[in-house]
């Protein structure tokens, strides 16, 4: 399981620090997952919302098997973070051209906003920071009341710390509920629902 989490200036730092955590666990607890911090284009650095300075690698999202898109400063309106990266153009683009059929899309929080201006969302069931709520519907997405939501390839996560329930779930989805639990134990972290999810069986669409 090969992970990437998009950072940019202005990133809420817990956006990328949750999820980071539990994929660091899982990897040092021989789960076979990888993750690493990621940004297209020439950002030999980026500065979160709460200063810390952090490094991406190399925009690669065709050797991934999860791409990561946080959010930050969208609901204060502030200068730098999800707004300005929309405004610039470039993320969003970089995300649309990364989809692929193998490639599961994730969000947490106001990361939402960035996949919906990729075109990424329109008429499918998502969620986001509830302050960003309506703003993702104007957007096209049709939004679930769910601290994670899981529709295939796009799974999306509410405000702020649901980023550890998003990376708990993903962890269950692809190594199982016993990785997960070894993460979640070793974190002494209780995972918080509702998880949405679409299965796909005779009776359609259900949540669990």
């Amino acid at each position: 399981m090969r992970v990437g989490i998009v950072v940019f200036d202005g990133t809420d730092d817990l956006d990328v620090v949750g999820p980071f955590s539990v994929f660091g666990m899982a990897s040092r607890a021989g789960l076979g997952v990888e993750v690493e911090l990621i940004a297209p284009g020439e950002r030999p650095d980026v500065t979160t919302r709460g200063g810390l300075s952090l490094r991406p690698g190399r925009w690669a999202p065709q050797d991934l098997d999860v791409l990561i898109v946080p959010g930050g400063g969208y609901a204060s309106g502030e200068d730098i973070g999800v707004r300005a990266e929309i405004a610039d153009g470039r993320l969003p683009a970089a995300l649309a051209a990364a989809v692929r059929p193998d490639l599961v899309l994730a969000s947490v929080c106001t990361g939402a906003l960035l996949l919906a201006a990729a075109g990424l969302v329109t008429g499918r069931p998502c969620t986001t920071h509830h302050r960003a709520v309506e703003d993702l519907v104007a957007a096209g997405g049709r939004h679930v009341d769910a601290r994670v939501v899981d529709d295939g390839d796009l799974v999306t996560a509410g405000g702020v710390s649901s980023g550890l329930d998003l990376a708990l779930w993903l962890v269950e989805r692809f190594r199982g509920p016993d990785a997960a639990g070894l993460v979640q134990r070793v974190m002494e972290y209780e995972r918080r629902e509702p998880l949405w999810r679409a299965d796909v069986t005779s009776e359609g669409v259900s949540a669990r």
